[in-house]
Parts: structure tokens; sequence; C-alpha cells
């Protein structure tokens, strides 16, 4: 079982650590759905925070020899969410150009299609993969 647990510092946010395996591609999903739900950003934005979650966890999962993988969901500000994948690998990702007849290759042009912006941060111990959804602003508050 994971359980998130909320971020001490900055802004909002929920970390989970996962077993970098491909079962856990749907525990990710799962979350970063429920985290996204809770505060109240679901639809288009929930349906992209799943897929960029998916795409980044599948490529830590394919890429690296990572063993366990954290996934962190912080609300930057109002008008965005940040999803980060960390694996213990110092290889940069980079978005593939696959030719049609490849079955992979297009994971890092759907993250960079769904997000703002996305990039890796790399640390001693490795790297985060993230991106940063745009969230519509809610009005009336």
């Amino acid at each position: 079982m994971t359980a998130a647990q909320p971020n001490a510092i900055d802004g909002p946010g929920y970390t989970a650590e996962l077993p970098c395996v491909p079962e856990s591609v749907g525990r990710a999903r799962a979350l970063v759905s429920s985290v996204l739900a809770a505060w109240g950003l679901e639809d288009d934005v929930a349906d992209s925070g799943e897929l960029i979650v998916s795409e980044l966890l599948t490529n830590a999962v394919t890429h690296t020899e990572t063993t366990t993988t954290r996934v962190v969901i912080e609300r930057q500000s109002e008008s965005s969410v940040r999803i980060g994948v960390s694996d213990r690998s110092h290889t940069a990702p980079f978005a593939k150009s696959p030719t049609d007849d490849m079955a992979s290759g297009r994971g890092l042009r759907l993250v960079g299609a769904l997000s703002e912006r996305w990039g890796y941060e790399t640390n001693r111990w490795g790297k985060v993969t993230w991106a940063v959804i745009a969230t519509p602003i809610r009005r009336g508050r």
C-alpha cells in the first residue's frame, strides 16, 4: 500500500514513494487523480495529470535501474500544478522523434503537449523529471 504524505515545506503538495515497476503506473495515476480532485481540479486537468505521471513514471521504469521512485504533486500557485517523478539515473531525458512505425518514443512529446513546460533537475543521487500543468483559477472565493 502507498500512503501519500502531505509536503511540509513550500506550497501544498503530496509525495508518494513507489516501487519503480510497471504496476506502479496505475497507482501513480490514481494518486494524481485523487490529489487533483481534493484540490477541486478535475476533468481536463486531471486527465492531463494522469497522462503526464504515466509517461514520466514509465520512462523511469523503462530507462533507469531505479528500484524505488518518488512521485510529487505540488500546487505551485493558484494557476499551476507541478508533477515530478524521481529516479537514480543521471541521464538527461529528451523527446525523441519517432517514426510512424515505432511503437514507443512519444512520451515526452505528449508531456510537452499537455503541460506548460517540462524539464528535469539533477541531484547527487539522480534526477527529478517534472511537468507543470496550467489550472483554471476559480473565481468567487
